[in-house]
């Protein structure tokens, strides 16, 4: 039989390696518009709906590329297997169905080690579905977090196969975007939570507030981590330095963008607090590696597909943006650059502060979908192309 399932990393090292093949979505042209398999090299994506397959059988098949490998997706797994059947029974072979689903695809965690060869471990983990990032610090048995997504078990899981244990997970800001995952990673392994209280000050969640430009550090020798409070895209946006050379800027300074700090409502007292943070930022170390909190698109990733470039590299590719030397004129920049948030971050901010429960099936809902954190000169020119059409 020539259907089998195959899982997201499986999908993900497919892209990756360049297999040639074709992915064929069958959700609905709304839900694909919002959600997609992405990669970062060109192949081939299809989407033909479930309910056309149901409809108009042969005219559907008849548009999906032959003699080519087809890796099927769907919103729930069922649908997709269905559709890999109707393509076995018309004589196409080697056929895969997503296993979970488009959620498993949006859940995905790729680690990448950034330093390797060096006496701790530091890891980026790539969430493609959300165009996200996340970070682990391993110095000897012991880990740290940075930025953990909801699936909990997948970090808990990769510390135990790198034989440490999880002693604090720290928040960079109390997120809209997608549902973090450091309190239920405390609750799980008893690590300490760290947040800065102009973020969590009202939330229903025990933790330690972090303070500004202390030193966090393990219990044995190892890299220092220091906190920087760097307010603009929220007001308790926090910068960590790590062992003086690496800058989890969370949401704060992208590859490619900075981050938008009109998602509270408050845009001009947060747009003034962001110019006076990134002002902070930028007498830091031109060679400070910048590890960002999300990223634009595949185009920002280096040779090792991981996000990562120089506090200069980045100065330079906003050097617009980090040209301008009043908070008037920075208000504008930001103002030209705004667009509607997506409806489902209020809800995703009050479940983040432990405000608000859903149903593990509306959370996964919620957390779909790429992020709207940056202010870029993109999204006015997207506003404008709206408008004209």
């Amino acid at each position: 039989m020539s259907i089998f399932k195959y899982t997201a990393t499986e999908l993900y090292d497919a892209l990756t390696t360049k297999k040639d093949m074709v992915v064929l979505d069958v959700r609905n042209k709304v839900d694909f518009g919002r959600f997609k398999v992405e990669s970062p090299y060109p192949f081939i994506l299809q989407n033909i709906s479930y309910f056309d397959f149901m409809e108009i059988e042969d005219e559907c098949v008849a548009k999906v590329i032959k003699d080519k490998p087809v890796r099927i997706v769907c919103a729930q797994e069922g649908s997709a297997k269905y559709v890999a059947e109707i393509l076995e029974q018309h004589g196409l072979q080697d056929i895969g169905y997503l296993a979970g689903g488009i959620k498993s695809w949006g859940n995905l965690l790729v680690p990448v080690l950034l330093n390797p060869g060096e006496s701790y471990k530091l890891f980026q983990f790539i969430r493609p579905g959300k165009a996200s990032t996340s970070y682990g610090l391993q110095s000897g048995d012991e880990f740290m977090l940075f930025d953990p997504s909801r699936n909990s078990d997948f970090y808990l899981d990769f510390a135990e196969k790198n034989t440490c244990r999880l002693i604090k997970t720290f928040e960079t800001h109390l997120q809209a975007d997608y549902i973090a995952g450091s309190r239920t990673l405390s609750e799980k392994s008893g690590a300490t939570f760290l947040a800065n209280e102009n973020d969590f000050a009202g939330a229903r969640i025990k933790y330690t507030p972090l303070q500004d430009e202390a030193i966090y550090k393990f219990s044995q020798p190892g890299p220092a981590v220091q906190c920087i409070f760097t307010p603009g895209h929220t007001p308790g946006s926090t910068t960590f330095i790590i062992d003086d050379r690496y800058m989890i800027t969370g949401d704060t300074v992208f590859i490619h963008s900075i981050g938008r700090p009109d998602l509270g409502g408050q845009v001009e007292a947060w747009s003034d607090k962001l110019f006076e943070s990134l002002q902070k930022i930028k007498i830091y170390p031109a060679d400070m590696i910048v590890l960002p909190g999300h990223y634009m698109s595949w185009e920002e990733a280096n040779d090792r597909l991981a996000f990562v470039c120089t506090l200069a590299e980045t100065m330079a590719s906003n050097k617009d943006i980090y040209a301008i030397e009043d908070k008037a004129r920075f208000l504008d920049f930001i103002k030209s650059n705004m667009r509607k948030q997506p409806d489902e971050y209020a809800i995703i901010r009050r479940i983040n502060a432990n405000l608000q429960q859903v149903e593990d099936d509306k959370a996964e809902e919620l957390d779909l979908g790429k992020n709207e954190c940056a202010a870029t000169a993109y999204a006015a020119k997207q506003k404008s192309a709206e408008t004209s059409s």
